[in-house]
């Protein structure tokens, strides 16, 4: 595999830098990296903070232009290609996956696709601020400090909790409403490429019971899907300070496919 393309494919409100201790740890063991921002969101999260609420250009973003402009980046490579995401690029990795790209893929604390849904509290109150149906769907929402804490890094306090804000930029409702529509269907029947599902025990916003929910529709698929989830981690578990025990795993099992 490590001749192969990883393309690293991020979520909601944050940015593609959240990948880059993940791209050099890749680069130094032999991969070639690349972490495409989604669409709108190519600028510096303090730079794109300042446009908030940006009702005419982030508002109006949906979860099939993210998809597609992954389609067309994957589809530009000539090499093969593997897949890895996080949180709702989590759910882009399978949804491109069951479009025919990509040779493997690892979805991290994956969003749900249409149909594995779960009532947990914290799932409801995490998403909330973005699913809110009394608010407006195309004016972005921007998480305070606490929803973030609350949503992604409930491990982190004083300064730790500080330098991961910055890190968080405003976000269209329609992406977040996107796993409700058509555009995040999946034919779980359908033969694919390798992929291997990651939980956090601890997350909240997607609480590992949903992602093994989402493995199990699966459970009639000849083609290996695998599954694990790493303790005590919640869904900061890509930038958290053991993100390299995550990142070795999936280097480790992608040498087996």
């Amino acid at each position: 595999m490590k001749t192969k393309q990883v393309v690293f494919i991020h979520g909601m409100f944050v940015t593609n830098k959240c990948w880059d201790g993940w791209v050099r740890h890749f680069n130094r063991s032999g991969y070639n990296c690349d972490a495409p921002a989604w669409p709108l969101k190519e600028l510096p999260p303090e730079k794109l903070r300042a446009k908030h609420p940006d009702e005419t250009g982030e508002g109006k973003i949906t979860l099939n232009d993210v998809l597609s402009s992954y389609e067309k980046h994957v589809s530009g490579i000539a090499r093969e290609v593997v897949l890895v995401g996080h949180s709702m690029g989590g759910l882009i990795v399978q949804l491109l996956l069951s479009k025919g790209f990509g040779s493997a893929g690892v979805a991290i604390d994956s969003a749900p696709p249409r149909g594995v849904v779960t009532t947990r509290f914290s799932f409801v109150k995490a998403n909330w601020p973005a699913l809110n149906p009394f608010s407006s769907p195309t004016i972005p929402v921007m998480l305070t400090k606490r929803q973030f804490q609350y949503a992604f890094a409930h491990h982190l306090n004083g300064s730790a909790l500080e330098e991961a804000y910055k890190g968080v930029v405003p976000q269209s409702k329609l992406v977040v409403r996107g796993p409700l529509t058509s555009v995040a269907m999946i034919d779980y029947t359908q033969k694919k490429a390798p992929l291997l599902l990651i939980a956090g025990e601890r997350d909240r916003i997607v609480p590992a019971p949903l992602n093994e929910s989402n493995y199990k529709k699966y459970s009639k698929n000849s083609s290996r899907t695998d599954f694990i989830v790493f303790p005590h981690r919640t869904h900061y578990l890509i930038n958290d300070e053991s993100w390299q025990e995550i990142a070795d795993h999936v280097l480790g099992w992608l040498d087996k496919v």
